[in-house]
């Protein structure tokens, strides 16, 4: 069954493109440029090349925000996942949650990851929609209109450990060291926060869900809507560090196993070499191995 949870206008997007400076030791990003419209951003978007993976200077299209998200359901370990078609790459992939960082926000990212988990991450229980809190700060609830919210229970996620290798914009320090790596295919930034979900233990027929957000060219509006018959959100199982091969989704408190084979991972999921990313995607042996 599919619900649309939300109907808005279009918000205008604007970002700027984003000149980086590489060395072995950090990265170092500033936005640069005239604001760009969301699709002046995707014309820029085409293949680069870079000479050396540890050194170098470029201006790419934009900054791009992923959270890594690992969480415990009944003593396991699992991997949020998200399905996405991507008929402009021509491929179906499992990803991580991830969005466009907007022109406001290209200086705190974290703040583009949190909006992303609260537009993308529904988790439901019995006694409805649970809001979620990052360390003490709460998340937005952007379809509190059409879905009621659980008013006693909260998902809460909190930081795991950042990269060695501290990534800057100008001279500030990003928060909790995101992962970053420079994507060739798309020339782009892009920013891996890794954090871990906490589910209330007392919650009782639990959901994840995913909400996907389409244009109605008849109405001009932006819907997000969900669907219990394809939840999109999926859990990649993990154990002792290395991942199982099993891919479940979680529905009123039930894990069902999905078929994983020949699943293929985004490129966030890559070989990385120095800063650089050169993969569209990767199969999903070779994107799940040890964490």
């Amino acid at each position: 069954m599919t619900l649309i949870v939300a109907r808005k206008n279009p918000v205008i997007f604007k970002t700027q493109a984003i000149h980086i400076q590489a060395s072995k030791e950090v990265l170092r990003y500033a936005p640069t440029g005239n604001p760009l419209s969301f699709f002046e951003m995707q014309e820029r978007r085409q293949p680069i090349t870079v000479q050396n993976p540890e050194h170098f200077e470029l201006t790419v299209a934009n900054l791009g925000v992923s959270v890594d998200i690992q969480m415990e359901w009944q003593g396991r370990q699992f991997q949020l996942l998200v399905r996405q078609d991507r008929p402009d790459r021509g491929d179906n992939v499992l990803k991580l949650l991830s969005g466009y960082v907007p022109a406001h926000e290209l200086r705190v990212p974290l703040l583009t990851a949190m909006t992303e988990i609260a537009e993308e991450l529904l988790v439901e229980t019995e006694s409805g929609w649970l809001q979620g809190r990052y360390q003490d700060t709460w998340l937005p609830t952007p379809y509190a209109d059409s879905l009621a919210l659980d008013e006693e229970q909260v998902f809460r996620l909190s930081s795991l450990g950042g990269s060695s290798r501290p990534v800057l914009c100008r001279e500030l320090n990003l928060l909790e060291r995101p992962r970053a790596y420079v994507h060739l295919p798309s020339n782009s930034l892009q920013l891996v926060y890794q954090m871990r979900l906490a589910l209330p233990q007392s919650a009782k027929r639990l959901s994840l869900l995913h909400t996907d957000e389409f244009l109605d060219e008849d109405s001009g509006e932006l819907v997000a809507q969900m669907d219990y018959e394809r939840p999109e959100l999926f859990l990649a199982e993990h154990r002792d560090g290395k991942a199982t091969g099993k891919l479940f989704i979680l529905l009123r408190g039930k894990l069902i196993e999905q078929d994983s084979q020949e699943m293929l991972l985004s490129e966030a999921f890559a070989p990385q070499h120095g800063w650089i990313v050169n993969a569209q995607n990767c199969s999903w042996q070779e994107g799940l191995g040890e964490r």
